[in-house]
């Protein structure tokens, strides 16, 4: 194992500096929001819904937009990860094309689907295919730098894209929530950053804390479940473990009946919460730690900082980016290569 206060040894493991790119996450939003809002983009007046295709980190951006502004957005947003649209877009539909690589084999036939459907399109990518095929189109693109992993751009990303629907008229003057988020990830950054010990480290500790067992994420529907969700895929490519997650209330209802001895000794179970739950949702976590703790599983909880939702989601998603890259450095992983994810890529287009 090594020693998290070593950060001579973490900065030798982790040879493409992940953890650089996860404490820079605050400046990317800031950056990514700025210049999107000043594109010359199309009105996104009479669009009556919004499909956001994207795979893996490219999809995230859509899971934040979903979660965090339905309510503000005016009309229904889909989360599209897959090959086809849904039947119902068409003229007046807006097709979000959110592909970090450009090369995405699913988002682009979701692209060329809409493309014919006559769908109202704009892509966020660095290029590739996408922003080739785009410009043949003569579509919108929102440019995003490339040389990061995606799963390391979800603040060009998703910030590219709120600032882009801003700009399309279709999201609301959001300046003041993206400045408190901005300024809530900059703080937390200098307090989970590698100079900072174990012991005021809340990421590194929970690192520690969950060691050799299997990480199982829970978050309240809304902006927790899309944060564990997000816990999840980063446990996986970057600390190179199984993880799993769950939503309160849904997981009360199937999942805690499965946690009984002695399944629950190999889990360590932590919980994104925050200020904004619903009034019955305090209550059914502490039943279910219960439960999940009379099956041998140890539990820790996180909260959100900030008040706005979109402060509250992205500080849940900055901890857990951190504490995946601690995992896997505590284990001599150097958390950056997806190698399975490469073989795959290379497989089927081969094939």
């Amino acid at each position: 194992m090594i020693d998290l206060d070593n950060v001579e040894a973490l900065r030798a493991l982790d040879a493409a500096d992940m953890l650089g790119a996860v404490g820079d996450l605050p400046d990317h939003c800031r950056a990514a929001y700025d210049a999107a809002l000043t594109l010359d983009l199309p009105p996104g007046d009479g669009a009556t819904g919004v499909v956001f295709c994207g795979m893996g980190g490219s999809a995230v951006a859509g899971d934040v937009l979903r979660a965090v502004f339905r309510d503000r957005l005016g009309v229904p947003v889909d989360v599209n990860r897959g090959h086809d649209l849904p039947a119902y877009a068409g003229e007046r539909t807006l097709v979000v094309i959110s592909s970090y690589s450009g090369n995405t084999s699913e988002t682009l036939a979701s692209f060329r689907e809409a493309l014919a459907r006559g769908c109202k399109i704009v892509a966020v990518t660095s290029g590739g295919t996408l922003g080739a095929e785009m410009a043949q189109a003569g579509l919108p693109v929102v440019p995003v730098p490339g040389g990061f992993q995606p799963r390391a751009a979800l603040g060009y990303l998703g910030f590219s894209a709120l600032g882009a629907l801003e700009a399309m008229g279709l999201l609301p003057p959001l300046a003041a929530d993206v400045e408190e988020t901005v300024t809530e990830l900059r703080g937390l950054a200098a307090r989970l950053g590698p100079l900072t010990p174990v012991a005021d480290n809340p990421a590194k500790a929970l690192a520690k804390r969950v060691g050799e067992k299997v990480p199982m994420i829970w978050g309240a529907e809304g902006i927790g479940a899309v944060a564990a969700m997000r816990w999840k895929t980063q446990l996986n490519e970057n600390a190179k473990l199984p993880a799993f997650w769950s939503s309160m209330s849904e997981l009360d209802h199937n999942e805690v009946v499965g946690w009984v001895q002695p399944y629950g000794h190999d889990f360590s179970l932590i919980a994104l919460r925050h200020d904004g739950e619903h009034p019955e949702i305090g209550e059914r976590f502490s039943l279910s730690y219960e439960i999940a703790r009379s099956a041998g599983m140890d539990n820790a909880e996180v909260r959100a900082a900030g008040s706005s939702l979109l402060a509250r989601l992205m500080s849940l998603i900055l901890v857990g980016d951190y504490t995946s890259v601690y995992l896997g450095l505590r284990r001599g992983i150097d958390p950056t290569p997806v190698a399975v994810i490469d073989r795959l890529k290379n497989t089927l287009v081969g094939g």
